[in-house]
């Protein structure tokens, strides 16, 4: 049963909360009750968001890279032992990388890619899954993206790591279905973030105009639509949905 607060005291760490997509969860998680942790690598955006949010009830952050399993593994601590727990992850933090052909990717920028997409998820799942099992309960939220269903054009390490964020959401949701942890991962179309700002200014506009004419409703998704997605994922009214993709892609992809 719905409650006005579904998410009232329960924690959640946010992975690129800082801004965007991460920083619309945040604030759609406070308003059903839960506090949350901010985890980014730019400590100014981090600031300002919880200036943002301190409002809406307690908001924490940490000064995390995904790709660090060090910063990971402390930042997670200091979250348990701050707030009680960890209820709720939202793997978040991700990189457009370079729009150029799959064969004129460096091998560092596919790397970098794929290592903040896909395995800096992996590892942030690895810290702090242990925390929920200890508990039976918790609810982890992938955001990957229609990129990963579809593949898009000039865009191959971004497209191939949220395939695989896909895939891991799959393979977790399975090994965790028996613990009281469920896995699920949205695949919105494009955002209008500051993610165009990785894209050279040359390219900019017909990217946009690209990724647009894909998408039957011709508009970008509203971060607070996939924030509203999110939140439910993160509820007890997720009771029955585990290593499932949920589209939000405006009739882009219908499977």
């Amino acid at each position: 049963m719905t409650t006005a607060r579904p998410l009232e005291g329960r924690h959640a760490v946010i992975t690129g909360g800082a801004r965007g997509i991460g920083l619309a969860i945040a604030r759609r998680c406070m308003a059903n009750g839960a506090s949350v942790t901010l985890w980014d690598v730019e400590a100014e955006a981090l600031a300002e968001a919880v200036r943002q949010l301190a409002p809406l009830g307690t908001a924490a952050s940490a000064l995390v890279d995904v790709r660090d399993e060090g910063q990971i593994a402390r930042a997670a601590s200091e979250a348990q032992e701050g707030f009680g727990g960890i209820d709720i992850l939202v793997n978040n933090a991700g990189v457009l990388g370079p729009t150029v052909s799959a064969w004129e990717h460096t091998p560092a920028q596919w790397r970098n890619v794929l290592d903040i997409n896909l395995t800096g998820a992996w590892l942030c799942c690895r810290a702090i899954v242990p925390v929920m099992l200890a508990r039976q309960r918790g609810r982890i939220v992938n955001i990957a993206s229609v990129a990963g269903k579809e593949g898009n054009g000039f865009n191959a390490a971004y497209s191939a790591s949220k395939a695989g964020l896909i895939s891991l959401t799959k393979s977790l949701g399975k090994e965790l279905a028996l613990c009281g942890v469920l896995v699920n991962c949205i695949t919105p179309s494009a955002a209008d973030t500051a993610v165009f700002a990785d894209v050279p200014v040359e390219h900019r506009e017909q990217l946009r105009n690209a990724l647009l004419a894909r998408v039957p409703m011709r508009r970008f998704v509203e971060v607070d639509e996939v924030a509203a997605m999110a939140a439910w994922l993160a509820s007890d009214d997720c009771s029955f949905s585990t290593g499932a993709v949920f589209d939000i892609s405006g009739g882009r992809s219908m499977y």
